[in-house]
C-alpha cells in the first residue's frame, strides 16, 4: 500500500445531503434492451435484486444483457436499514424455480449469471440448498455460463456454507456492506467479524472459487475506517472488491451522511489495487453485480 494512508482530499469533500450530486442522476429505463429483459425475467416468473433493491444501473445492466437474479423469493427476514427488500414472513421454496432460472439465463445468452437471495433466517440451511439447485440447473445446459452467487452469512446454519462451495461457483460474493462502528445502526441482524469468517473460509475451502466483498460509503464512515475494512478483506483472501455510494430508498431508511465524489472512488480504487485485490469497481454507481462480467 501507498503512503496516502491519511485522509485523501478528495474523500472527504462533503457535497451536502439535501439532494444528489449530478454524478448520481441516471436516466429512467425505457431502451428496447431494457424492456426485452424486463419481459423475459416476467415471463419466467423470476425476481431481481435489479429491481427489487432499486438499483440505479438496472435500465444500463438490462440494456447491456445483464440481470442478477433473486431466488427464495422476494421476502426477507431481516430488516437492513440500508435495503429496500420486503421484510416479512417469507413464502415456500419454489421447487420450479431454478429450472425457470436456467430457461431465462439461456434465453437472454449470458455468459455470467449472477444468483443471490434475500435472508431465509426461517430455513434450517438459510437457503443454502436451493443454491446448489440453481447452480447445477444453469450448469446443465449447453453452454453453461459461469457463475456468481451472492450469498447471505447463512448465521447459524452448520454446514450451509460448505455446500454452497462444493458445487463451485466461479466466483462467491458475500458483502460486508460497511464498516463495523456502523453495524448495529444499519445491519442490526449481520456481525462484521462474522461475514469475515464467511469470507475467509469461502477463501480457505473453495478450491478455485475467487472470493469477493463489497460495501456502500456514505453511511457515516471515515476514510480510515474503510482502509481498515479493505486491509481486512485482503488479509482473509478476497480478491475482488465494490465499492458504491449508498442512496437512500426512502425517508424511513438511513440517511446518506456524505456523497463521496467520484475522484474519492478513484482514489479508493488505486489504494485497493495497490494493496493486491485483483479487480476493484470503485464508482458512485458501484453495486455488487455492477460490471460482474468482467
Amino acid at each position: 500500500m501507498t503512503n496516502s494512508t491519511v485522509p485523501l482530499k478528495s474523500a472527504d469533500s462533503r457535497q451536502g445531503v439535501r439532494g444528489k450530486p449530478r454524478w448520481l442522476k441516471v436516466k429512467a429505463p425505457t431502451s428496447p434492451g431494457y424492456l426485452a429483459i424486463r419481459q423475459i425475467v416476467q415471463h419466467h416468473g423470476l425476481n431481481t435484486v435489479c429491481e427489487s433493491a432499486s438499483c440505479p444501473n438496472v435500465g444500463q445492466c438490462w440494456h447491456e444483457g445483464a440481470a442478477a437474479f433473486m431466488i427464495l423469493g422476494d421476502i426477507c427476514t431481516r430488516r437492513c436499514a440500508f435495503c429496500d427488500v420486503t421484510t416479512g414472513r417469507p413464502g415456500a421454496i419454489d421447487p420450479e424455480e431454478p429450472r425457470r432460472l436456467a430457461a431465462a439465463s439461456r434465453v437472454m445468452q449470458l455468459k455470467h449469471v449472477v444468483v443471490t437471495s434475500v435472508d431465509r433466517d426461517d430455513l434450517a440451511d438459510g437457503g443454502a440448498a436451493h443454491f446448489v439447485d440453481c447452480i447445477q440447473a444453469l450448469r446443465d445446459q449447453e453452454n453453461p455460463p459461469s457463475i456468481e452467487v451472492l450469498t447471505p452469512d447463512f448465521r447459524d446454519k452448520k454446514g450451509a456454507l460448505e455446500q454452497v462451495l462444493a458445487v463451485k461457483p466461479e466466483v462467491f460474493n458475500h458483502n460486508v456492506e460497511t464498516v463495523p462502528r456502523l453495524y448495529s445502526q444499519v445491519r442490526p441482524a449481520g456481525n462484521y467479524s462474522y461475514s469475515l469468517g464467511v469470507l475467509e473460509r469461502a477463501a480457505q475451502v473453495g478450491e478455485g472459487v475467487m472470493v469477493k466483498s463489497g460495501l456502500m460509503l456514505g453511511l457515516g464512515e471515515s476514510l480510515l475506517e474503510v482502509m481498515a475494512v479493505l486491509a481486512d478483506l485482503r488479509r482473509i483472501g478476497v480478491v475482488y472488491l465494490t465499492v458504491g455510494q449508498y442512496l437512500r430508498p426512502s425517508p424511513t431508511h438511513h440517511p446518506v451522511e456524505r456523497y463521496w465524489t467520484p475522484e474519492a472512488f478513484d482514489d479508493l480504487k488505486t489504494e485497493a489495487e495497490e494493496m493486491g485485490f485483483l479487480r476493484v469497481e470503485s464508482h458512485p454507481l458501484a453495486r455488487s453485480s455492477f460490471h460482474a462480467e468482467k
